[in-house]
């Protein structure tokens, strides 16, 4: 691996972070909301899928009992 100094590292640095496209604000926004729906859809179906495997064992469980 070549050896660079602390400089030519900084200049590197920056020519790399210049070729970075970055999101737009509309983008970002978009894409934050989309993360906190599909996290709500998530909660949502793990909760149903929860609430019917409870119910399921606790019918199973009631019959046995």
């Amino acid at each position: 691996m070549a050896k660079t100094n602390p400089f030519q590292f900084m200049q590197q640095v920056r020519a790399e972070t210049a070729k970075v496209t970055w999101p737009t604000r509309r983008e970002v926004t978009v894409t934050t909301v989309m993360v906190f729906i599909m996290a709500a859809l998530t909660a949502v179906f793990f909760f149903l899928v929860d609430l019917l495997i409870r119910t399921g064992l606790g019918g199973l469980l009631g019959v046995f009992n």
